[in-house]
């Protein structure tokens, strides 16, 4: 019983694991899942390949935006791609949510291991709750298991860089399908050789282990995001990306800009370190820096990792404001064209991982009790101890036990005895801290209701709803994607594959049902298929300038939008629409080869609009009425078909 007790946090974790599992096995479908750039994005087009059969597709077009190619979709050559190839789309995502935190922990294991060498034991409850805290953070759950496995790139790189082998190169090579390139994978490539310039003027010699890396990685993302490669290089068609406006702030909104995600993150990459970890890391910033200048170790100021941390954090923060800078970005575009669109400040998004290690490195030293001898640790950038009697961990040299926490035995008259007590006893408190610190970190992350926590959503919709017979006005999983409803649609119309838009839904939900769209929600998409359905839209966006200006400067999501509203989609159940009129161009839908509009409202204008009411559906276990509509001038065998 008493070395169970010794691991205490793994109990935790497995609890954690067990109970989390277990709600979403109890509440399956029903559970409260994040919409936004979610289920109305990746699962529902994950879902499309699996009722296509495309997922390795090739040649061939999938039925959203009127028919985009299968490239333009995430590589079959993924982890988070393979969950949904194998598994029900929602046992899919609770899969991807508990393996992301399972590959963060391992992945934090081994590069801590590595780090700090036969020291490790010493830390290893740190090392385990940091990597779960981690591993918690509720970030763009589709790309999850990237974020998780930056640790592991940084492993693994670190033992190619102190001994290469063609194990851990092969390793490197298929780092790839646990990453993601235009979020991570370009950067890391770029981090990677900027260390090798680094070093190379540093040790004077080209660090040949680490330049064959980036080579090797390189080649890694090429070989698993082959279709991303072959559009971007090879694909030649003209993409929204060279249409897209970007902002181009003043230097003081530059500043303020970056000053704000350094401080609070971007909801894609919520940290929440700002609720506690911040504080934490600025109070030892100040304190830790406070002692080198009062020594005067300016040397061991600049060779701190924590430091080092810090910098980069600041120049992650720095290049989010900077992308804003019209005249730099249009430089950087200038020299690199292939760049144009690409949102190189997506830095920030490698500053969760950064804070927890500065957060890690603070509990570490806290563990690392006053007093012991000099031991071979990483310091200064992993050189071991530091330089004029700095310690690695942070300690000073001429403090050694057992002393008055160091010098001599019986210093000031107490004796050795006592004070080894003594300095055993601090050391107890300063880990007891340590860990309180580390379970606070982890309660913030499950108690903050950020866009993606999920299972703190689900959790307490449903305690609502089974404790106090609340009305849960948000859509749960299932109702969001309402498939008995919309498959009872497709049964009664013979649905075989026509063109349709969704008004006051998502095409998404659409999507997800088996049902082809014009409309839909892809970051990148022909430029002459925005300016076709554009056509379509144009009522609506000549009403409304915020509207217009949505779609025209961005354009990623081609949905049908209303012509006296901001928006008319909306995950709640009790959505209603002030205006009941359609400003839509159906010759131009007719055009493209549109036959259904499948509304959440009861349409004012559709005889005017030449539209056909077909039939009016719903059912109990659905929140949406779905009003269905046909084009009247689309015939059997006229447009275009989606090939469903």
């Amino acid at each position: 019983m008493r070395k169970i007790f010794s691991y205490w946090y793994v109990v935790l974790i497995v609890l954690f694991f067990a109970g989390a599992a277990g709600v979403y096995i109890v509440f399956g479908e029903s559970s409260y899942i994040a919409v936004h750039d979610n289920l109305d994005l990746f699962v529902a087009q994950f879902r499309m390949l699996k009722n296509t059969g495309s997922f390795f597709a090739h040649g061939v077009d999938v039925p959203f935006l009127g028919g985009v190619t299968r490239d333009n979709l995430p590589s079959e050559l993924s982890l988070y791609t393979v969950l949904y190839m194998i598994l029900p789309s929602f046992a899919a995502y609770a899969a991807g949510y508990l393996l992301k935190i399972g590959i963060a922990m391992g992945s934090v294991w081994l590069l801590a291991r590595d780090w700090y060498g036969e020291r490790f034991g010493e830390y290893k409850p740190l090392a385990v709750l940091t990597g779960f805290a981690y591993g918690i953070l509720n970030v763009f759950p589709a790309f999850g298991i990237p974020f998780a496995s930056i640790p592991l790139a940084v492993y693994l790189l670190r033992r190619i860089y102190k001994g290469p082998s063609l194990k851990l190169y092969v390793f490197l090579f298929c780092y790839p399908f646990l990453s993601y390139f235009s979020y991570f994978g370009f950067f890391i490539l770029a981090y990677l050789a900027a260390a090798v310039l680094w070093l190379w003027v540093r040790d004077r010699r080209v660090p040949r282990s680490l330049l064959a890396a980036v080579f090797v990685l390189a080649a890694g993302y090429v070989v698993f995001e082959y279709r991303l490669f072959g559009v971007m290089l090879f694909g030649g068609t003209e993409t929204i990306r060279s249409t897209m406006v970007e902002a181009d702030l003043t230097a003081g909104e530059i500043l303020a800009q970056g000053a704000d995600v350094w401080r609070h993150g971007i909801f894609h990459a919520e940290s929440v370190h700002d609720r506690f970890i911040w504080w934490v890391c600025m109070f030892y910033f100040v304190y830790r820096n406070q002692r080198y200048m009062a020594r005067g170790d300016w040397k061991g100021m600049f060779r701190d990792i924590y430091n080092l941390l810090m910098l980069v954090l600041v120049f992650n923060s720095a290049v989010y404001g900077i992308y804003n800078w019209g005249a730099f970005r249009g430089l950087v575009e200038t020299l690199v064209p292939f760049l144009k669109g690409f949102q190189f400040n997506r830095t920030v998004f490698f500053n969760p991982f950064l804070w927890y290690a500065a957060f890690f490195i603070v509990l570490q030293r806290m563990y690392a009790a006053p007093g012991e001898p000099a031991r071979r640790a990483p310091g200064g950038y992993g050189r071991g101890a530091g330089e004029k009697g700095q310690r690695a961990n942070g300690q000073d040299l001429a403090r050694q036990a057992p002393g008055r926490y160091g010098g001599s035995a019986g210093e000031k008259g107490r004796p050795a005895k006592v004070q080894e007590t003594v300095w055993r006893a601090a050391g107890t408190w300063r880990r007891f801290a340590a860990n309180g610190m580390a379970l606070a970190a982890i309660g913030v992350v499950l108690l903050s209701p950020t866009r993606y926590n999920d299972l703190l959503d689900t959790c307490k919709n449903k305690a609502l709803e089974l404790l106090k017979g609340k009305h849960i006005d948000e859509m749960s999983y299932e109702e969001f994607y309402s498939e008995g409803l919309f498959g009872e649609i497709k049964e009664d119309i013979g649905y075989s594959g026509e063109w349709s838009v969704a008004y006051g839904f998502h095409p998404a939900v659409l999507e997800y049902n088996g049902i082809a769209t014009l409309d839909g929600y892809l970051g990148f998409y022909p430029q002459q298929y925005k300016e076709d359905f554009r056509r379509v839209i144009a009522p609506a966006l000549d009403r409304v300038e915020a509207s217009r200006i949505y779609y025209d400067d961005w354009g990623a999501r081609a949905y049908v939008y209303s012509g006296s509203e901001d928006s008319v989609v909306s995950n709640f159940k009790s959505f209603t629409a002030a205006d009941r009129d359609l400003y839509i161009d159906t010759e131009a839908f007719g055009e493209l080869g549109g036959k259904y509009i499948f509304s959440r409202f009861e349409l004012s204008n559709a005889e005017e609009l030449g539209l056909g009411f077909v039939k009016a559906y719903g059912t109990e276990a659905s929140p949406y009425m779905v009003y269905l509509y046909e084009w009247k001038q689309a015939t059997a065998g006229s447009g275009r078909s989606s090939g469903i």
